[in-house]
């Protein structure tokens, strides 16, 4: 199936809990990842350390997160490893299409996420309308900006450019 899209790696794990101090403790004090920015949303009931694997456009964003009221939903502590985020080249198009293939994508479209990125999100439970969903795993699509775009090309096809 030819698709006018590439996912080109992972872009982050979100790591829920009710307390992200424990988080901290494993993620950053024990394994070493070091903290580039938090993040807070009322209307997304989080709190969150964004922490990094590697460097330059292979870098993995580690997301430890906390509901800001664990009575209230989105409740981002279940389940503990809260969704994954894929680089996509060509966010829009990869979103239209998927639509049309019969993907279920959460509410809220195309916004700018966390990290500065656009971003949305397929929906962890298919319905009948959209019968493809994440069996259970909410997955973050992300716009890769231009030099991730670039670099995971180059890998792909060393010698060549984009």
């Amino acid at each position: 199936m030819l698709r006018p899209f590439q996912v080109l790696g992972i872009q982050q794990i979100a790591i829920g809990a009710t307390d992200k101090k424990r988080l901290h403790t494993l993620w950053v004090d024990m394994l070493g990842l070091e903290v580039t920015g938090t993040y807070r949303s009322e209307s997304e009931n989080v709190e969150e350390d964004i922490c990094a694997i590697g460097a330059g456009a292979f870098k993995v964003e580690v997301d430890l997160m906390q509901p800001l009221d664990p009575d209230k939903k989105p409740a981002v502590q279940n389940t503990p490893l809260n969704h994954v985020g894929l680089w996509i080249d060509d966010l829009p198009t990869a979103v239209e299409w998927l639509t049309g293939q019969g993907v279920r994508f959460a509410p809220g479209g195309i916004r700018k996420g966390a990290s500065g990125f656009d971003v949305c999100f397929l929906h962890p439970k298919s319905n009948e309308e959209f019968p493809i969903a994440g069996e259970g795993v909410l997955i973050e699509l992300v716009q890769a900006p231009p030099d991730v775009v670039k670099a995971f090309s180059q890998l792909a096809h060393p010698g060549q450019s984009r």
